[in-house]
């Protein structure tokens, strides 16, 4: 039995869930059928995966082969590194289906179920034209989630589709120049020096959202629906983690892309209003920090990127979760519109402040310790400009995410909204989520940390190496978070904290969704210009060609003076040739 669950990726399990969920009616008693597979898929998967890993005594599985075009293709691919993005992966499906459980919406539903399959079958994938065929089906089931968000979301899913579609292209042209030099299609540490490599490397650069490349987060993910906000936060940015690290890890250039795109989201973020794109530019600065550990390459950057992916799935699930909860009871999530929720959302306020901590890195929580191990690494890789970059970035995303957020939804002034408190299965989401974010923190044998330590891709006594809950750096992180609050409570006391108001933050995005459109329309103004010039000088040719005809051929013309019978004769000469022509030679 255990041969025939091996002979294909658990990622097929959650495609052919998805499409059955599909074809299922929509009806109440089919909406629980739907959630089961939604829940259970997932579930399956993960036992699946678990059983696979195990049962194997070599540290690397490889299985699921299929043959196309003569090139022998590996779906399954299970090793020190794919594992535990596979375990989140599942785990993340499992909690959205959670989340969502109150949502009757099919196409959400299938398309939750597709895209977590492909993600999972794109980080399984050993050979690039497997993972370019998920990383297609990748974009092509989340776009449906992004255009649920209703009418204002459609023109960001379309915009979102092509930043994707482009990133598959350029996947593509990079793996087919990388296999017809190298005459291998594996997909492992490929480099910048390899044919093709900058082209896969930006493409995996579009979906972590590197520097100028990263609106379509910002714009897509605050637009979906309640639901779809979390699954999106997900899997995609977090599969292009694990192609850089699969691909292009110690490569120095990504240390530096990883310190900007750590910094420059702080500033928008702080001046947003809408909580979640508030949190759309904080998961972009969390990427900085895996990109960063990915360019450094060590044992311990490693280690420590994915153990950020995972506590970043939890946290970022966790606040995205609590404003989907906000934005249900509430429909806003605009911070000029909120204030005072705790009084009638009290547990969703508590998750909340949970995820705000673990974003933040407090310790005995999350982010404290995986966030700590990328900056360590940083640090002792000796790139001190971008480990002071990531100290800034630390504080800046407490002051966004991990104040800004709670305060303005739950606090400040009240709002006078009093609504009811989320559903029980959102809060039962939010509260698993909440748990983790604690557990994988706290050291000893009564905690998750070396269970989370158990997980990561090197050895153990790598990771074990960094003890984050060392005097000195429980201190400075005390003193860096009690820094951040107090100049929050500085600035907001005077006033010069940016207050909350209704307006768009424009972005590098305005260069294509503005500049770039008055550009298109100029261009269009000229053409128009340039064909009505061109029909005009069309014109004005036939018809001098119409006059010079007239004169020539007409009874009054030139040639009907040589021939009186003029232009009727002409044709008559001409068909009797023809005719001539055809029984002599016929």
């Amino acid at each position: 039995m255990l041969d025939f669950l091996t002979s294909f990726s658990p990622a097929f399990i959650l495609i052919a869930a998805g499409v059955l969920a599909g074809f299922i009616p929509a009806s109440n008693i089919s909406s629980h059928a739907r959630k089961a597979l939604l829940i259970g898929a997932p579930a399956l998967a993960l036992v699946l995966i678990n059983t696979i890993y195990f049962s194997q005594t070599q540290s690397t599985y490889l299985g699921g082969h299929m043959s196309f075009a003569g090139i022998e293709l590996t779906t399954l691919r299970i090793d020190n590194l794919s594992i535990i993005w596979g375990y989140i992966f599942c785990f993340a499906g499992i909690l959205n289906g959670i989340f969502a459980l109150h949502e009757k919406c099919k196409i959400t539903d299938t398309s939750a179920l597709i895209y977590t399959g492909a993600g999972i079958g794109a980080v399984f994938a050993g050979d690039l034209i497997t993972l370019f065929i998920f990383w297609e089906l990748l974009a092509l089931s989340s776009v449906f989630i992004v255009w649920r968000g209703g009418p204002k979301s459609y023109p960001a899913g379309m915009r979102y589709l092509a930043m994707h579609i482009l990133s598959g292209v350029l996947l593509l042209a990079g793996l087919v120049i990388y296999g017809r030099e190298t005459g291998s299609y594996a997909f492992n540490n490929i480099g910048l020096d390899a044919p093709g490599g900058w082209l896969m490397l930006l493409a995996f650069g579009i979906k972590a959202g590197f520097p100028l490349l990263h609106n379509w987060i910002q714009d897509a993910y605050p637009r979906s629906s309640v639901t779809g906000t979390v699954i999106l936060s997900v899997f995609t940015t977090k599969l292009a983690i694990y192609a850089l690290a699969r691909g292009f890890a110690g490569t120095e250039m990504l240390i530096y892309i990883g310190g900007i795109m750590a910094v420059f989201p702080v500033f928008f973020a702080v001046l947003e209003n809408d909580l979640r794109k508030v949190l759309a530019y904080s998961l972009n600065n969390q990427l900085g920090f895996m990109v960063a550990g990915v360019g450094v390459g060590s044992t311990l950057a490693l280690n420590g990127v994915a153990a950020h992916v995972v506590i970043d799935i939890l946290f970022k699930g966790l606040l995205f979760m609590s404003m989907g909860a906000v934005l249900h009871r509430v429909g806003t999530t605009k911070a000029s519109e909120l204030g005072g929720l705790f009084r009638s959302m009290p547990y969703t306020a508590v998750f909340c402040m949970i995820g705000a901590a673990a974003i933040s890195a407090v310790p005995f929580f999350g982010g404290f310790v995986s966030k700590s191990m990328i900056i360590a690494a940083v640090f002792e890789d000796g790139q001190f400009i971008v480990f002071a970059m990531l100290l800034f970035a630390s504080a800046g995303v407490l002051e966004h995410s991990g104040i800004k957020v709670p305060y303005f939804a739950f606090f400040a002034h009240d709002s006078g909204k009093r609504v009811q408190e989320a559903p029980w299965n959102m809060l039962v989401a939010m509260g698993i989520a909440a748990f983790f974010c604690i557990y994988l923190a706290i050291p000893g044998p009564f905690g998750g940390m070396q269970h989370l330590y158990n997980l990561l891709p090197n050895e153990v006594a790598g990771a074990a190496k960094f003890i984050p809950y060392s005097t000195d750096h429980v201190v400075f992180q005390m003193q860096l978070i009690m820094a951040a609050m107090f100049a929050f409570a500085l600035l907001k006391r005077v006033g010069l904290y940016p207050p909350e108001r209704r307006a768009q933050i424009l972005d590098f995005d305005w260069t294509y969704r503005r500049l770039g459109l008055a550009l298109v329309k100029w261009v269009g103004a000229i053409w128009t210009r340039l064909g009505a010039f061109a029909i005009y000088l069309l014109k004005k040719f036939f018809s001098m060609i119409g006059r010079r005809m007239y004169q020539v051929f007409s009874p009054a013309g030139t040639f009907s003076q040589d021939a009186p019978s003029g232009i009727a004769a002409v044709l008559i000469s001409g068909m009797l040739a023809a005719v001539l022509l055809v029984v002599y030679f016929f």
